[in-house]
């Protein structure tokens, strides 16, 4: 028995593989490295060649499922009393459970509508009609905003979905696999592995990353406030990862886009300085402190000032994950459904045993 499933082979998959031990990110044969600075649009035709008839227009084809799947929101009510993924989940719900394109279409399509949507309405304003001319990230930006984003803007959001498209059988991915062998539905796979996401362990971490930051002060601070936190048995957030060995590629993916922003004016350089201060204080003490563990930056610390930038609420973090991560969901669960059984793995029964009668 191995807890956690851990080094369990569950699945083989086209998709993406997670390279520990090197630091690499491969999805379908290309590298994150090239992927970066792809759209979000082509990205998502990669991972769903195959799985789901893509048209051949994927940036028109999603603008068209963001206009249709906006019009469920006006019946859904006030959604105010529930935390953002919570709402995110309600109407999600509401797209039905088929496994055709279409349905497919709009799965990927909704979280850019529903979260600002979601946090507009937390601010007592109106949802905003998307635009179907625009790129996925640069109208998911204008329908929080209420304006066209920056060059700049849709560039970090994009790289962001890019990014985090996909990331081998990680636990929301699972969740969705797990449903997709049961043949439930595509939007009920979607559901598992949002419900997945959720936890802190998976896609609520980077929020508490900008609560370390807050903590800490000023760079100057930096080292004794992370000095005092590991004192205290405290987990410092965007630091280490289940698989990788090294430095986890998609957070330099994601610094570079954070330095476009701050070069842009968008991040305060204070901001990022102590930022890149915790960071060195971080690395310098775990390093000194578990020499026999690899504890380096992760995806999530470079997510949080990012986001950040972007005007999205720390406590809206998850659902800005799943923006990215549903195009991997989607082509998980499909592919799951066409090539693999149900999956139902055994457990050691180590409760009391069977008394006899006397």
């Amino acid at each position: 028995m191995k807890s956690g499933l851990e080094d369990v082979v569950a699945a083989e998959t086209v998709l993406s593989d997670v390279d520990g031990t090197n630091g690499r990110l491969i999805m379908r044969g290309v590298s994150l490295d090239d992927l970066a600075h792809s759209s979000f649009e082509d990205v998502a035709a990669l991972l769903l060649d195959g799985f789901v008839a893509m048209p051949h227009d994927v940036q028109t084809a999603l603008g068209a499922a963001r206009q249709a799947v906006f019009a469920t929101i006006a019946s859904a009510g006030d959604l105010t009393a529930l935390a953002p993924v919570d709402a995110l989940r309600a109407l999600l719900a509401r797209l039905g459970d088929s496994d055709d394109a279409e349905t497919a279409l709009r799965l990927l399509a909704a979280p850019g509508v529903f979260t600002p949507a979601i946090l507009r309405q937390r601010q007592g304003l109106a949802p905003i009609a998307p635009d179907a001319s625009l790129s996925q990230a640069a109208d998911a930006l204008r329908v929080l905003h209420g304006e066209v984003p920056s060059a700049e803007q849709e560039a970090a959001l994009n790289r962001y979905l890019v990014t985090v498209a996909d990331h081998g059988l990680n636990a929301s991915t699972f969740a969705a696999r797990v449903v997709a062998s049961t043949q439930a539905g595509l939007a009920s796979s979607v559901l598992a592995a949002l419900s997945a996401l959720k936890g802190p362990l998976h896609g609520g971490a980077p929020g508490p990353v900008l609560d370390m930051l807050d903590a800490a002060g000023t760079p100057a601070g930096a080292d004794g406030w992370v000095r005092q936190a590991l004192d205290g048995g405290d987990r410092l957030m965007g630091f280490g990862h289940r698989v990788y060995r090294v430095r986890d590629p998609r957070a330099d993916a994601l610094k570079s886009a954070v330095a476009m922003l701050t070069k842009a004016g968008a991040i305060d350089p204070a901001r990022l300085a102590l930022a890149e201060a915790v960071e060195t204080a971080a690395l310098t003490q775990l390093r000194a402190r578990k020499p026999d563990r690899v504890l380096e930056t992760n995806v999530e610390f470079y997510t949080a000032l990012l986001l950040e930038a972007l005007g999205f609420p720390r406590e809206a973090f998850t659902c800005v994950f799943a923006m990215g991560r549903v195009t991997g969901w989607i082509a998980h669960a499909r592919e799951q459904a066409a090539t693999g059984r149900l999956i139902r793995p055994m457990s050691v029964y180590v409760g009391p045993k069977v008394k006899d009668a006397a």
